[in-house]
């Protein structure tokens, strides 16, 4: 097997961006404000460790009992005067939602931050069928001037200073130069304000499905959400199949965990329970509702006794601001949605082993991710799985076989690798491990006499 494509530019941008300086600064900043954040907010409970428990618990009961809960879900959404799309996998939820938009003869979006848009890649899709699509989420609406995608699940331009934001805004807008943070918010409300009030289709994504009341729960700072939801005559929602939880009452667990960790809010600003279209004696809301349920390979995760655990993530980013390779590599190096320890759990699913199969191998195993999720999933366990995995099926090069085959043979054996002098053993290194150990580092030398060796002559 060759090394695939996914894997060859995922090396080449690691190589550019884990040396690159001023992109380390950015985001060694940005992650500090979030690390003192995060500190902060978790102060509001007394015991953390029983919260997280609880909650990881509770969303991989759920898993293990989706096709009830989801059939559920759907009774009690439909009952709402809701309507409901199952989706296999991308090409059918485009498909479907554009048969709404020409339906309603629908030309103007305005869209919440969700990154399961970002996965079926619905702005695009939309533009090439004559909708207007505007992100309201001011991080989202940055990147996309950018023309970029969301370098972070929660922080979709954490990759970008102020200076960046003010540069991008006057090439962009033909605003004044360096403009300070409160400038340009204010600048972008106005300009989305415009928007809201013009669009006719509304799409946000799902924070939560609820199964026993058929509603959405949805989290957000800024209020983009609501009126995305309030103005248009239409709103489409699109969840992922796995965002249930049991019980309305449940939110009162998971909405402070996805603050505090996500944030380090002990609550989001806004925080919205949707349970269908307007009513009559409602003065504000879409006229129609729709939501896209979305399997896109998650029923293959599903199919795994480890790894479907990894269905439990809430989506918080936690983990990707405590591992030391996102923050070394970035968001945009993954080349995938979902970035971080959870994407390299979860993308070999989704998109195939064979292709992103390397993603899994980018981790340090440091376990930090363990720590910090407030669901309890065994990210870095799950690592291993999908490694041991990709390994069974047979996604390895030659060379790598190789290298495995002859590392292990020499490696078990202490008689063999004495019997190597040490100048040899450098020498095979140089030829062997050189590439794999990179340009910017220097390989270590081996002594000329093993520890053994010396111990035995010391003795």
């Amino acid at each position: 097997m060759k090394i695939s494509s996914e894997n060859k530019k995922f090396l080449k941008a690691a190589e550019k961006v884990g040396f690159d300086l001023d992109h380390r600064k950015k985001i060694k900043f940005n992650i500090s404000q979030y690390d003192v954040a995060v500190k902060k907010g978790k102060g509001i409970y007394k015991n953390l460790n029983l919260a997280q428990g609880r909650a990881g618990h509770i969303k991989y009961k759920t898993i293990n009992e989706l096709d009830k809960r989801l059939v559920e879900f759907e009774n009690n959404f439909i009952r709402n005067g809701g309507k409901i799309i199952w989706a296999r996998d991308a090409k059918e939820a485009l498909t479907e939602i554009l048969t709404i938009v020409k339906s309603h003869d629908l030309k103007a979006m305005v869209k919440s931050k969700s990154m399961i848009t970002e996965e079926i890649e619905l702005n695009d899709f939309l533009e090439k069928n004559g909708v207007e699509s505007v992100e309201t989420d001011l991080g989202e609406f940055i990147v996309q001037q950018a023309g970029q995608k969301p370098y972070h699940i929660v922080t979709p331009a954490m990759h970008m200073s102020k200076e960046d934001v003010a540069a991008l805004y006057h090439e962009k807008f033909d605003v004044a130069e360096n403009l300070s943070p409160k400038e340009l918010t204010n600048y972008t409300r106005e300009l989305l304000r415009e928007k809201f009030v013009a669009a006719d289709l509304g799409i946000s994504g799902a924070n939560f499905l609820i199964a026993d009341t058929g509603s959405i729960a949805l989290t957000e700072n800024e209020g983009n959400a609501m009126l995305s939801m309030s103005f248009p005559k239409v709103h489409i929602a699109i969840s992922g199949i796995e965002k249930l939880i049991p019980y309305l009452t449940d939110l009162d667990l998971y909405w402070p965990l996805l603050a505090t960790h996500g944030t380090g809010q002990q609550m989001t600003v806004y925080n919205s329970i949707i349970s269908g279209p307007r009513r009559r004696n409602e003065k504000d809301g879409p006229e129609e509702m729709y939501l896209v349920l979305l399997d896109n390979g998650r029923t293959k995760l599903l199919e795994k006794e480890r790894q479907r655990q990894a269905l439990s993530c809430i989506k918080c980013g936690a983990c990707l601001n405590a591992c030391p390779v996102y923050k070394n590599i970035g968001g945009h190096t993954y080349n995938t949605t979902y970035s971080g320890p959870i994407g390299a759990v979860i993308t070999p699913h989704l998109k195939g082993f064979e292709k992103h199969k390397h993603l899994s191998f980018a981790s340090s195993l440091c376990g930090k991710c363990d720590e910090v999720c407030p669901v309890k999933i065994p990210l870095h366990e799950l690592l291993l799985v999908n490694r041991n995995e990709a390994v069974k099926k047979g996604y390895f090069t030659f060379w790598e076989q190789q290298g495995i085959k002859w590392s292990t043979t020499a490696l078990s054996s202490r008689k063999k690798l004495d019997m190597v002098s040490g100048g040899t053993k450098n020498l095979l290194g140089k030829m062997f491990a050189s590439k794999m150990w990179g340009p910017r580092r220097d390989l270590p030398k081996m002594a000329k006499k093993s520890f053994s060796q010396q111990w035995k002559k010391r003795k």
